[in-house]
């Protein structure tokens, strides 16, 4: 059986990683939108990007709109992978309880 990811695992970086696998793989979300989905402050939900970021799993862009700052992520293909590996991972856990236990 597989291991799970430890970057993913974590519960707010799993809600992170479930939200935006809603979207397409060109699409991105606003920082503030992410926010209210996953229900994060500001330093929380920065310190999680951070991290997925830094294993390849998100892409953060930012830019401006006028004079306005504005902050999108996306999703990277890596992310998209390891997403799926993860929740393989939970679904053979659920599906499986008494192989989990042997390990």
């Amino acid at each position: 059986m597989a291991a799970p990811d430890e970057i993913i695992h974590q519960s707010m970086r799993l809600k992170i990683m479930a939200a935006l696998n809603t979207l397409g793989p060109l699409e991105a979300i606003e920082f503030t939108r992410l926010k209210v989905i996953v229900e994060a402050t500001d330093g929380n939900l920065g310190a999680h990007l951070t991290t997925l970021e830094n294993a390849g799993y998100v892409e953060v862009e930012k830019d401006f709109v006028g004079k306005k700052p504005r902050t999108r992520i996306a999703m990277t293909t890596i992310g998209r992978r390891a997403f799926r590996e993860h929740v393989a991972y939970l679904r053979d856990m659920l599906d499986n309880p008494t192989v989990m236990a042997a390990d």
